[in-house]
């Protein structure tokens, strides 16, 4: 089974996701034969490189105070409840996360997608940590156990531009309005958040989906028996 996970580091629905993907793989049957592929979705690649509050981006969107605190607080809360502590999901900064998502296919490539995917997560919403510039990411990219120089000339040659664009682009195609957004072996989406429950349950339809498991028939009439490994069993004579 492959899913395929759009998001973006800023987006605090995306780190409960992360999160809730890994619990549901965990759990699911057949977890070894799970592949989760992290592509890139940014929610706000407009806003300026040295970044901007979260409470004043909300401002600028004429959302009123209340309102996003309670919505704030309710993330925050599903986090805790989770065991992801601290979740700054309202008291942080926000900015491009472009450097961010094109060191994150630097990382795929080097087979250690997943775990730096979620490290950034935590960094964000754990530490308020900012990622916008090229210095802030490639000081995580050190942190993270990824070679510096490396990093530092993948991203001054915008090596991964072009693919973080196209998995942007494949998401909007297949009609993702936003993120977090999953597609699982390649015929069924989950937009946005759903909890770990749900995302299982989502899973297991489409693996019996995919591999249909043979039922007997409803034949008429009594069968003659049946064989199988430890020899054939006669059925028992009806009774009267």
């Amino acid at each position: 089974m492959k899913i395929e996970f759009w998001s973006d580091i800023v987006c605090p629905y995306c780190g409960l996701m992360d999160n809730r993907l890994r619990l549901a793989a965990e759990r699911f049957e057949h977890a070894d034969e799970v592949q989760v592929v992290h592509r890139s979705f940014q929610v706000h690649p407009d806003l300026p490189r040295e970044g901007v509050s979260q409470r004043q981006l909300l401002r600028t969107h004429r959302i009123p105070a209340p309102d996003a605190q309670r919505m704030f607080a309710s993330i925050e809360g599903a986090a805790h409840a989770e065991g992801l502590d601290p979740f700054h999901a309202l008291d942080r900064t926000l900015g491009p996360t472009d450097y961010a998502h094109e060191l994150l296919a630097l990382a795929t490539d080097k087979g250690r997608g997943g775990e730096v995917w979620t490290a950034m997560f935590r960094a964000h919403f754990g530490a308020r940590r900012e990622l916008w510039t090229k210095e802030q990411v490639l000081d995580f990219a050190a942190g993270a156990g990824l070679d510096r120089e490396e990093a530092a000339r993948a991203l001054d040659q915008r090596r991964y531009r072009a693919r973080v664009a196209a998995d942007q682009r494949e998401a909007e195609r297949l009609g993702a309005r936003g993120a977090p957004f999953m597609v699982i072996d390649g015929r069924y989406a989950v937009p946005g958040a759903v909890g770990t429950d749900a995302l299982l349950s989502a899973m297991a339809q489409a693996w019996e989906a995919a591999r249909p498991v043979p039922r007997p028939l409803q034949v008429p009439g009594a069968a003659d028996g049946v064989c199988g490994p430890e020899g054939c069993a006669v059925p028992p004579p009806p009774v009267p």
